[in-house]
Formats: structure tokens, sequence, C-alpha cells
């Protein structure tokens, strides 16, 4: 069942209301040194907030949804954690729901912590989603599967070359550990609609057929679309068509246009229209 507080849709709702509204795209915003560089700024903190802050205003208008990278933001401390929470505000106040990209996996309090920090509504990070980690063992996701009207993207099959031999592994029931994973997060969603609160991350340069995705009933966050090699042809070929609950996530193929908010916005729009067509 999808969960919710008084007065607040769950997560899935909230998701597939915005994709219907905007469409698919999920846009990210990562203020990697490298971007900084291409866009004339400083690789310091003022430099990051320029560019994080000039991102999120050109593109939390356009799409459902930003998915800020929380690493590096990290990497300036304190000062790139402010930076991170104004992004924050700013994308929900254009209309946009934000997937922190945090990644986190841990055991209980550890777990119940990260949890009251970014999914718990009490702390300026507050995120509608966030990306975590299950290889501690799903049910050591607990806490963050609980966070009432909140949304989870577990890693399940990720386009890292690195990750296929532990993902592919196979069980003693002969199912891969990603798709383990999968039938966990469909266990979740069972008898949600319009879609669960629990997705998955599934990158979009894997084989097809590596997968069953059909009994998620939730959403899909697809990495590795644009800069990396995937394009719409292999989202329908791996996720079908249309691409019901799936996320295409865009960071370097967008923010490569700036730093001029109309090219940025341009930019997600045409990357847009190729997902609607």
């Amino acid at each position: 069942m999808n969960r919710t507080v008084e007065g607040t849709a769950p997560f899935g709702a909230r998701l597939a209301e915005a994709v219907a509204a905007r469409g698919p795209l999920c846009a990210g915003i990562d203020p990697h040194p490298g971007l900084l560089d291409s866009w004339g700024l400083p690789r310091d903190v003022s430099g990051m907030e320029n560019f994080a802050l000039k991102a999120v205003d050109a593109l939390a208008p356009e799409v459902a949804v930003v998915k800020p990278q929380s690493a590096f933001f990290e990497a300036y401390g304190a000062a790139g954690i402010a930076v991170l929470e104004r992004v924050i505000a700013q994308a929900k106040e254009a209309g946009a729901l934000v997937l922190l990209d945090v990644k986190r996996g841990d055991i209980g309090s550890t777990m119940a912590a990260y949890a009251a920090a970014y999914l718990g509504g009490e702390t300026r990070l507050d995120a509608d989603a966030i990306t975590v980690s299950p290889y501690l063992g799903f049910g050591s996701l607990g806490p963050a599967l609980k966070a009432a009207g909140k949304g989870v993207f577990v890693l399940a099959r990720t386009s890292n070359p690195e990750a296929a031999r532990l993902q592919n592994a196979l069980l003693d029931n002969g199912k891969t550990v990603a798709q383990s994973i999968v039938d966990h997060a469909a266990e979740c969603n069972a008898g949600a609609r319009p879609l669960g609160d629990v997705g998955v991350v599934v990158g979009a340069t894997i084989a097809p057929g590596e997968l069953r995705l059909d009994e998620l009933n939730g959403p899909v966050l697809a990495p590795g679309f644009g800069a990396q090699g995937a394009g719409v042809a292999e989202l329908h070929k791996l996720f079908g068509s249309p691409l019901r609950g799936v996320l295409a996530a865009s960071s370097r193929d967008i923010l490569r246009h700036g730093p001029d908010p109309a090219a940025l916005r341009e930019g997600a729009r045409r990357i847009a229209a190729t997902l609607a067509g």
C-alpha cells in the first residue's frame, strides 16, 4: 500500500501526476568540478553555489524531478550543505519533485537517522525521495521504506561496469541479486495505485532481458541516459513502450548547455521532446 500522512499524497501518486504534467525527464544538478570549469566558474563554494542555483532556477520549472547529487555539495563541507538546502527549497517552490541522490544504506539507528535527515520532514534537507543502497540487506532499509508519503529508489542493477559481477550473481533460489532487489521492491508496492513509493535504480545501458520489472508497480530511475550512451531506443528496449514509471536521468547532457539559463531550459526541452516522441 502507498504510505501517506494526513493531507499529503503518497510519493508514487505525486510522481505520476508530475510526470503526466511535465514528462519523465529527471534533471541532475551535479556541480562537478569539470562542469564548473566549462561554465567559467571557480572551483570553490562561490562557483559551486552560482552553478547549482542557476541550474535549479532554470530547470526546476521545466521538469518533473530534479536530482541533486549530494556528494558534490558535501565536498565543500557545511557551506556546500547550505547550498544544497537552498537547491532543495528552490526546486520545491518551482513545482519539481526532489530526488536527493545520497545512496545511503546502513543498519538500525543509523539508517533511522538517515531517514530522519532526508525524509522526516524536520530538516532543510528534506526531499521527496532519496536513493538508497540495499547491500546490507533489503530489510535494513526499513526506516526509509516506512517514511510516510516519501519515496525511495533502491540500487538494483546499476550502469557502472564494476557492478555487474555482484548484481548479476545468482542466489540459491536461482535469481540474480538485482532481481531479488526488484522483487522486494515489488512486495512493498503491492496494491498501490497508480504507482508504489518504492522505486529501483536500473541503468539504461544494461542488456535487455536482464531484469523482469513487470510486477514492480513502482518507478524506475534510469541513469546512463544521454552522456553515458543510452538513447530513447535503448530505454524502450529495456522498459517497453510507453515508458510507464520510468524516469530518464540526465545530468551532463543538460548541464553542458550552461551557464546561459535559456540554453539550459532549451536543452532540457529538447531532451524531453525526444522522450515524448
